[in-house]
């Protein structure tokens, strides 16, 4: 689980993070060729269609009919294949690792014998659920009420990086407890208190009462009640269980924050004591449950939802001691499944899987265990892959592109006509200040305090989580390290971070086809030209402008300039609303308010930079089948985001996804731009032209 972020924002090339796809299972075999590396072909358009009445199906209409999903992937575009090429890269080197060889340094390791233990699924599978039958049985031990902090605390430890910090909240059980920058004063770490405990994406899962909803309950209810009959529970047991969890994570989502209101960080900006955190839950020893944890005293804590913490009271008041014991062993049994043998890997893959996502087949058995080492040694990993993948030029080449259009974000800000002079000045020291993380870190973690055992997974896994989170809570108190990356190596993403006001590129982001030194001005910056100029907008969409240039919480805007905005983020946000995301179902305009504010303006601002170098090169100005510049640079936009996806993933995606669909991406930003308009000599009234067409930035 990464740090209770909540504004730690992805373009999300990656699941969970563009975060709008998820993470590559190409079913491969260990012995088959790694694939090859992809690269933008312009070629593809479909010239029979019009590019003024929808431009996706203009430039994606012929990728898409070649491209179907895989059985295995719940949806397909360049960016997924890139994520393969990157997982082959990783297969390869766990491969070399994973052998017994006394020549491996300390990290091979470590890396490599975690990966052995999880592609040795004979002994997973005759083990069955031994391995985590001692977690269980120290549950059912737990005598009193009193006992719950402490357990709460361990499981937090053990099953740190099993689970993840999403929009909605924590997905440890009952909530999420981790270290972070304080919201006043982005300089200094303090500790993190979430809501949590839910197995579903979001809570409107569990309070929505269409059909669709009440279905996807009913299967949730099943599956639990299959996992505990996997433990040995008879039938009406089970079904008795899983009852009791679903009631009980229920009444954890009717006093969770709703996901558009904690886009607000106002919203989740509480500085309490721990004597205040203590009042919020009398009936919980918050003292018990940190000294458990080994967290460091703390002038105030960050709670961003204690509304949420006052019905968790009621609900340690009002609930049995035994329903508690239920909902933590299926915490428990629900994020160690995937490490257990196949029966509960298939069972929870059966639903969070097929029945949320669309997915056919599950992944091949040595993709899920390298996902499962960059999970757990995450920067360890990275070391190995960035000295095997990252071109020795990349980094410089990249911070060519970003100070381009870092410019451009400048001269957009200072051409603003709805800015006053005050607010603009504010703005351009943010942009001036904005750091850039690209490749790698300076600085790796050090692993020596954690103990991988060959043989071992999920001991590896619970060690390598409490590791983790002892990691963050030793943060605590002390001044932020700005050095540090908290994310992956090898899952191509790209985040702006607002309390740290940096973008952040790793290394498996700067490969074809998004980034590559063979492609035309044209192409470069409408591929990763774009998503810099995304993750640069993000500073200052509705949720960044709300931070300082040093990362706080502080307004910088003139009353009649944040009024401004906030007429502009409606228009976005209404604009959005309206289109579908499958049938069915409209996207929620609110929700992607800031990734379709940072697609809007990242690609004017890339389209900005690219016209400024055509400018400096004429000699650059090729036609390519027969597309003019300008055209390539839309086209070649629209091809990153050409996917095919599965209705169900869509459904979900809807739901509790920040971000737009790629139709909405694409045809969602060039029908606000008059620069496309031109490009392709679209009219007034055509699909593509947007009569009160929308623009922030």
């Amino acid at each position: 689980m990464r740090p209770l972020k909540a504004f730690f924002v992805s373009l999300t090339v990656a699941c969970g993070s563009i975060l709008f796809l998820a993470k590559p299972s190409l079913a491969q075999s260990a012995n088959s060729p790694a694939p090859q590396a992809d690269h933008l072909d312009l070629t593809q358009v479909d010239r029979s269609l019009d590019p003024c009445a929808d431009f996706y199906q203009f430039a994606c209409k012929k990728w898409m009919a070649k491209n179907r999903i895989p059985p295995d992937q719940v949806n397909w575009w360049l960016g997924t294949k890139l994520m393969l090429w990157d997982q082959a890269v990783v297969h390869t080197i766990l491969e070399k690792a994973s052998a017994d060889d006394p020549q491996r340094n300390p990290i091979q390791q470590k890396i490599g014998d975690f990966y052995a233990s999880c592609m040795n699924e004979d002994e997973i599978n005759k083990r069955t659920f031994d391995p985590v039958k001692p977690e269980l049985d120290r549950i059912n031990a737990i005598k009193n009420k009193n006992q719950l902090p402490r357990e709460i605390a361990h499981l937090h430890q053990i099953t740190y990086t099993l689970t993840a910090a999403t929009d909605s909240g924590a997905t440890t059980a009952l909530f999420g407890f981790d270290s972070g920058q304080d919201l006043n004063n982005a300089a200094q770490v303090v500790a993190i208190v979430d809501q949590g405990g839910l197995g579903l994406p979001d809570r409107d899962y569990y309070l929505k009462t269409d059909q669709k909803s009440d279905a996807v309950r009913k299967q949730y209810v099943e599956h639990v009640k299959k996992t505990f009959m996997l433990l040995g529970e008879p039938s009406d047991q089970a079904a008795s269980d899983a009852t009791t969890v679903m009631d009980l994570e229920a009444s954890l989502a009717k006093v969770s924050m709703d996901i558009v209101k904690r886009r607000d960080p106002a919203n989740l900006n509480h500085n309490l004591s721990e004597q205040d955190l203590q009042a919020l839950t009398p009936d919980f020893s918050w003292n018990e449950y940190l000294r458990t944890l080994g967290s460091p005293t703390t002038a105030h804590y960050l709670v961003m939802t204690p509304d949420f913490f006052k019905g968790v009271n009621q609900l340690i008041a009002d609930v049995p001691l035994e329903n508690w014991k239920t909902y933590l062993r299926w915490q428990l049994i629900n994020v160690s499944a995937p490490l257990l043998s196949e029966p509960f890997a298939a069972e929870r893959f059966a639903f969070y899987g097929q029945a949320m996502r669309g997915q056919k087949v599950q992944s091949s058995r040595w993709r899920r265990c390298a996902q499962s080492v960059d999970r757990n040694l995450d920067q360890a990993l990275g070391q190995e892959y960035v000295t095997r993948a990252f071109a020795g030029d990349s980094k410089q080449r990249m911070l060519q592109m970003v100070d381009a259009l870092k410019a451009a974000l400048n001269t957009d800000i200072q051409q603003s006509d709805w800015m006053s002079p005050e607010t603009k000045k504010a703005a351009t020291a943010k942009l001036d200040k904005i750091a850039d993380k690209i490749g790698y870190p300076d600085h790796w973690r050090d692993y020596a305090n954690l103990q991988i055992i060959r043989g071992d997974l999920l001991g590896d896994a619970y060690r390598s989580g409490t590791f983790g989170l002892q990691h963050q809570l030793s943060k605590i108190g002390k001044p932020l390290d700005r050095s540090e990356w908290n994310i992956s190596l090898t899952m191509p993403n790209a985040f702006y971070d607002p309390q740290q006001n940096s973008i952040i590129f790793p290394a498996s982001i700067l490969q074809p086809p998004l980034f590559d030194p063979q492609l035309s001005y044209p192409e470069n910056f409408a591929a990763i030209g774009a998503i810099i100029g995304h993750e640069l907008t993000h500073g200052f969409d509705d949720e960044g402008r709300k931070f300082d240039a040093a990362g706080n919480l502080k307004d910088w805007w003139t009353p009649q300039d944040a009024k401004e905005f906030e007429g502009r983020a409606k228009c976005i946000a209404d604009e959005y609303s309206g289109m579908d995301a499958t049938d069915g179902v409209k996207l929620n305009g609110e929700l992607t308010l800031g990734e379709n504010t940072a697609d809007n303006g990242g690609l004017r601002i890339a389209y900005m930079a690219l016209e400024n170098t055509l400018a400096k090169s004429p000699q650059s100005r090729v036609d390519l089948n027969g597309l003019a510049p300008e055209q390539q640079f839309f086209v070649a936009y629209a091809e990153t985001w050409c996917a095919n996806s599965t209705s169900q993933y869509l459904r979900m995606a809807a739901q509790s996804d920040p971000h737009a669909t790629p139709q909405a991406r694409v045809n969602g930003v060039v029908s606000n731009m008059p620069e496309f308009q031109k490009a392709f000599g679209c009219k007034a009234g055509q699909p593509m032209v947007r009569e009160n067409a929308c623009r922030v930035w």
